[in-house]
C-alpha cells in the first residue's frame, strides 16, 4: 500500500476514533442533553463551553430539514463525497496532501455515523468572544475545517506543476 494512503487512512481512523469517542463521553457520561451548557472556561471576553446542538443540517445548520428520509439523503450524500476523497487520497501527489484528505474523510464518516445513529450530527463545542459566538461544532466539523483549509492553502501556494510542452 502507498505510505502516503497508508498515513491518510490512518489519520482517517484517529478522527473518527477520537470523534466517536468524544460523543460518548459527551452523550452518555456528562449527559450534556439533560444539562443543555457547561461552562468550562472564561478568560475575559473569551469563552469555551459545552452547549448541546443537535445539528438536522450541514454546515451553520445549512439544509436542515425534519423528513424521515432528510438525514439519510444527507448521509448519502457525505458517503459519496467520502468515496470521491478517498479515491483522490490513493492518488495523492503529497504526503500532505493525502493526511488533509484523511482528516475530511474522517470527520465526514463520524458525522455519517450520529446522522444514521441520531437522525443528527451531535455539536457540543462551543468557542465565543465579546459576545460573539461560533457555531457549535465538533470534533468531526473542526478535522474537516482544518483538512479543507490544508487543501485550500496547498492549492494556492504549491507552485504549478511544469507543463509538458507540445510541439
Amino acid at each position: 500500500m502507498n505510505p502516503s494512503l497508508k498515513a491518510g487512512l490512518g489519520l482517517a481512523a484517529l478522527i473518527l476514533a477520537v470523534d466517536q469517542a468524544s460523543k460518548w463521553w459527551i452523550l452518555e457520561v456528562l449527559q450534556l442533553p439533560a444539562l443543555g451548557h457547561v461552562p468550562l472556561l472564561a478568560l475575559g471576553p473569551i469563552g469555551f463551553d459545552l452547549t448541546m446542538v443537535w445539528n438536522r443540517g450541514v454546515t451553520f445548520g445549512l439544509f436542515s430539514g425534519q423528513g424521515a428520509w432528510h438525514h439519510l439523503f444527507l448521509a448519502g450524500v457525505a458517503v459519496v463525497v467520502a468515496l470521491f476523497l478517498l479515491r483522490w487520497m490513493a492518488r495523492a501527489e503529497t504526503r500532505g496532501i493525502a493526511l488533509a484528505l484523511g482528516t475530511v474523510i474522517g470527520g465526514a464518516v463520524g458525522n455519517v455515523i450520529d446522522r444514521l445513529r441520531f437522525g443528527a450530527v451531535a455539536d457540543f463545542l462551543d468557542l465565543h468572544a465579546w459576545g460573539w459566538h461560533w457555531y457549535v461544532f465538533n470534533v468531526a466539523d473542526a478535522a474537516i475545517v482544518c483538512g479543507v483549509l490544508f487543501l485550500v492553502g496547498d492549492a494556492l501556494i504549491r507552485p504549478e506543476r511544469k507543463r509538458k510542452e507540445t510541439p
